[in-house]
């Protein structure tokens, strides 16, 4: 009999309940409007920003009677006087209104901020030049003499405001450009830009003479003539190519197709369709380029500089901030250095970036902010993890200051001996005809094909391959040996190869790149990130340095360092003629880069996040306390009679608030050493059930009864079940061993009690359980999830789709051992779609269907009740004739193959049947029934379905119409 009962005595029960919800409800409120008040002062007033549209004109050019319209939007801040401006420049292909949130947040911060939409951007009219020095430069320093007629802003002498300048992209160098002739800005902060544009877009990593490496971080050499980025420079010419909204800009009179070139000046458009059919730049192009680059500028920027840039950005690397930042340093000005985990890859500049340029303004323009430690940090960098594993955040890492600049102490390298990957010294290498296929190793503007193709492995080997894997034939390897700790490379890399002679007008191009590759083979290329190398014909080999892509990147203890050169990549204009061409190490030693660096100091939001915290305690706090109320007024029913009985499902019925009834009345017992298997089509209601018997969710009504104890979230005989529903979720970055490990430890119970080794052998992982599990395949995790469901060795397991994975060995394995497990007296209970395994299996089955039990009972009763006899016999004719003599038998035919009958028995004895065959002289070789579960299934499922298709057909025609 179930024990009753028993409520508290007192008034708790009458008055207690509203009180507390009363009050609970006022405190949280109370506390919701000192959270919200909180906020509010925490993040400014961004909201009493004040805005003015307006349309500057200036002149076409220095001296030129010719104007540009320059489309503006002036932001004002809530300040009792004069503040100082900042002049904010966009991105390439956005406009005034793509910085509109970072203009908000500068003026809720008391900045004076202007933004304005570029020439042959947004409603600006004029063409686009790339940041020519006489137009979009001089734009710049003509909206700066805008500021100093406006009286919000603060003067530092008559025309002089106090300004700053910041962009991100072609604003980042348009910021850099008008620092350096400008000498009225006092700050200004540039993000994922460039220092050379030629060298952006027409790379060439290699030098044949290197001189004595500069001592920064991510310096890089390398010669003109490089290998045109075509992806990058689509998505550039195609961006600026479509007409400007209502003809703004100068329509191209020369020999250009009309049209052709849309809103870019006639001498860009003309460079870019030159260097498109060659792949290369003339020296006219690379000149033009040049001069529309802060390397041009760099030396003559006196105010202080951020220079923040993205280490996922296959468009302008780590080595522009850098070059940048030497160039800026050797002239003496003042030069902080970020990299964050983001760029051009991967959607630009994120809040971090943002914050930090923020940071950095109000300190050097308002001269309030040194409290700031993101303003204050000399060289951050950050540390990405896995790019496979989503949701695995980067944190950021500080250095005192940016080695190599002034006195700075120079950057660390460490050499690593490099041995060939096929063990030949020299290895040749081909480029097919027409440079394809080409290998994949990023999309322009969407990312790394390493993080594409690790999703896309679920569509298999050779999709995943073809996303993440270099093309055989075309790839030069070798590889450190294994590292015996952790090395975080910080900057970019170096190694010295030869390569071979070759005649060809284009000489040779190789892609240089450097991966990871973990103990179980995984290669990882840290952000798609690749260093494209063109060496000038010759007759003779030629030996280059070659400067790998930067990065901030840590290699694991146990992983090797690959050096690999490719003849092809998508990303680039690869020469179209085939070759073949021999590579070989000449110095044989990869120089690694690293720089000493601690975890930065915190720049979390406390003031709100406090509020929030609180809130969040207050609500677990009243949760908590109603909990020990229920505890309190009700004890935990156990069903004495039920005590020996590992599972008791009655009435059970789950609805939810659409009025799905995904469980509707289901009841069945399971008793002790029984395997059941729970049976259904998809959409039946069986991971529903499996999840209320787990205390997962709780039913509509009814109950689950689990060694005579009521099962509800947290009850304590859930400790006596072992489960495997819906995933395992494992963490990825752990191995096998620790993730069993861990989940045991959370079970709080001793380490004895595990029975691991029984675990870890039905897993039978071997030396892979030691492996992180991001390695395993869906079979490796199948079983190692089975493993942890046992852990423990409960009285009661639940398996939803065990052998999910499995290869055919690895199912009779899983067989055997659940029939073992059960042998011992535990029970198992299995949802599964594989009938054939249940048949083989499970010494019980239930079958669902929409929500309900159609049928239950032990295997070879359900088999029984359903389906024929079938008999081999000598004379089938005869026994047919024989078979349908006897009363009550119902159907007999003949069946393949010759000899066989089939005999539909009912409730006759199969042994009177084979004696009367024998009696009227007829040989019996066999009898058997010919049924399978998936026939009785498939059976009872089709009438359950037929069922109450008639039934709702009947329901409907009962109805009434108006």
């Amino acid at each position: 009999m179930p024990r009753p009962r028993f409520r508290l005595p007192g008034r708790a029960s009458t008055l207690g309940r509203p009180v507390i919800v009363v009050v609970a409800v006022l405190v949280v409120l109370a506390l919701a409007v000192a959270s919200f008040a909180l906020l509010r002062d925490s993040n400014g007033s961004a909201s009493s920003v004040r805005t003015e549209d307006a349309v500057r004109t200036l002149p076409e050019s220095p001296g030129s009677s010719a104007t540009v319209d320059i489309d503006t939007t002036l932001y004002l801040p809530d300040t009792d006087g004069p503040a100082p401006a900042v002049l904010l420049a966009h991105g390439f292909g956005g406009d005034k209104n793509s910085v509109a949130a970072q203009a908000r947040d500068l003026a809720s911060r008391g900045l004076v901020v202007l933004a304005y939409s570029a020439r042959g951007f947004g409603l600006s009219t004029g063409s686009i030049g790339l940041n020519d020095p006489d137009r979009e430069v001089a734009d710049a320093r003509g909206l700066i003499d805008y500021l100093a007629t406006r009286p919000e802003v603060q003067l530092d002498s008559p025309g002089d405001p106090r300004v700053g300048v910041a962009g991100g992209s072609y604003g980042g160098a348009l910021a850099l450009m008008a620092a350096g002739t400008d000498p009225r800005i006092d700050a200004d902060a540039a993000s994922i830009t460039w220092n050379d544009l030629n060298q952006s877009l027409f790379p060439n990593y290699s030098v044949a003479e290197p001189s004595s490496q500069a001592p920064t971080p991510a310096v890089s050499e390398g010669s003109d003539a490089g290998v045109l980025k075509r992806g990058w420079a689509g998505i550039f010419f195609g961006a600026g190519a479509a007409p400007a909204p209502g003809g703004a800009g100068d329509a191209p009179t020369s020999t250009a197709p009309a049209g052709a070139c849309g809103r870019f000046a006639l001498q860009v458009c003309l460079a870019y369709a030159e260097s498109a059919v060659s792949g290369q730049p003339s020296e006219a192009t690379s000149e033009l380029l040049r001069a529309r680059s802060p390397r041009s500028f760099a030396s003559s920027i006196t105010a202080p500089t951020l220079l923040v840039q993205g280490q996922r950005d296959t468009l302008f690397g780590l080595d522009q901030a850098d070059a940048t930042a030497r160039q800026i340093a050797a002239a003496g000005g003042s030069v902080q250095v970020r990299w964050f985990d983001g760029g051009h890859d991967a959607g630009g500049t994120d809040a971090t970036a943002d914050g930090a340029v923020a940071d950095f303004l109000v300190q050097h323009l308002i001269g309030d902010g040194t409290d700031s430690p993101r303003a204050d940090s000399a060289f951050t960098y950050a540390l990405a993890g896995d790019p496979t594993d989503q949701g695995d955040r980067a944190r950021e890492l500080t250095a005192a200051a940016y080695p190599g600049l002034s006195d700075a102490t120079p950057t660390e390298r460490q050499d690593f001996p490099l041995t060939s990957a096929t063990g030949n010294d020299t290895q040749t290498v081909v480029r097919p005809p027409g440079g394809s296929p080409a290998a994949l190793t990023s999309l322009p503007g969407v990312g790394s094909a390493s993080v594409l193709g690790g999703a896309a492995a679920g569509l298999g080997g050779a999709a995943s391959a073809l996303l993440t894997g270099d093309i055989p034939g075309q790839t030069a390897s070798f590889v450190t040996e294994p590292l015996d700790s952790s090395y975080t490379i910080v900057g970019t890399s170096s190694v010295s190869v030869t390569v071979g002679p070759t005649t060809s007008p284009s000489g040779t191009v190789l892609f240089a790149k450097l991966y990871d590759v973990s103990d179980d083979g995984r290669r990882t290329l840290p952000n798609g990130l690749v260093s494209a190398v063109r060496v000038p014909p010759s007759d003779q080999p030629s030996t280059v340095s070659v400067t790998l892509p930067g990065m901030a990147y840590q290699v694991a203890a146990g992983n090797r360092v690959e050096v690999a050169f490719s003849t092809t990549d998508q990303a680039y204009a690869v020469p179209l003629e085939p070759a073949a061409v021999s590579v070989t190490l000449s110095d044989a030693t990869l120089a690694l880069p690293e720089v000493p660096a601690e975890n930065a100091e915190s720049t979390f939001p406390w003031v709100p996040v406090v509020g929030i915290a609180g809130l969040a305690v207050l609500v677990a706090a009243l949760v908590a306390l109603a909990s020990f109320i229920s505890r309190r007024r009700t004890v935990a029913e156990v069903d004495e009679s039920l005590v020996d009985v590992p599972l008791v499902i009655t009435d059970l019925a789950k609805s939810y608030s659409n009025g799905f009834r995904a469980v509707d009345g289901v009841s069945f017992r399971v008793g002790a050493g029984q395997v059941l298997g729970l049976l259904g089509p998809n959409g039946a209601g069986k991971t529903t059930t499996l999840r209320m018997l787990m205390g997962l969710i709780t039913p509509s009504s009814g109950e689950i009864r689990v060694f005579g104890h009521l099962v509800s979230p947290g009850a304590p005989v859930l400790s006596r079940l072992g489960s495997f529903v819906e995933g395992s979720g494992f963490l990825p970055h752990l191995s096998g061993m620790e993730n069993l490990d861990l989940y045991w430890k959370a079970t709080g119970r001793p380490a004895e009690d595990a029975h691991l080794e029984e675990a870890l052998e039905i897993a039978d992982l071997g030396t892979a359980i030691h492996r992180k599990v991001r390695s395993y395949s869906q079979g490796m995790r199948q079983r190692l999830a089975i493993a942890q469901a046992m852990l423990g060795l409960p009285d009661l397991m639940v398996l939803d789709e065990p052998t999910n994975g499995l290869d055919p060995p690895q199912i009779r394995t899983m067989r055997d051992v659940l029939i073992r497990y059960a042998q011992t007296g535990r029970t198992v209970l299995v949802s599964s779609h594989l009938l054939a395994e249940v048949e083989q299996t499970c010494t019980h089955v239930v079958v669902m269907n929409k929500g309900v039990v159609i049928s239950s009972g032990t295997v070879d009763d359900l088999i029984g009740a359903s389906g024929p006899l079938e008999f081999r016999v000598d004379r089938p004719a005869d026994a047919v004739s024989v078979l349908r003599g006897i009363d009550g038998m119902g159907e007999v035919v003949e069946a393949e193959p010759e000899g066989a009958i089939k005999a539909q028995l009912g409730v006759l004895d199969p042994a009177m049947v084979v004696r009367t065959l024998v009696g009227a002289g007829i040989g019996v070789s066999s009898a058997s029934r010919s049924t399978r579960l998936e026939d009785v299934f498939l059976d009872l499922v089709h009438d359950d379905t037929d069922r109450l298709r008639h039934a709702a057909e009947a329901s409907s025609g009962n109805g009434t119409t108006t």
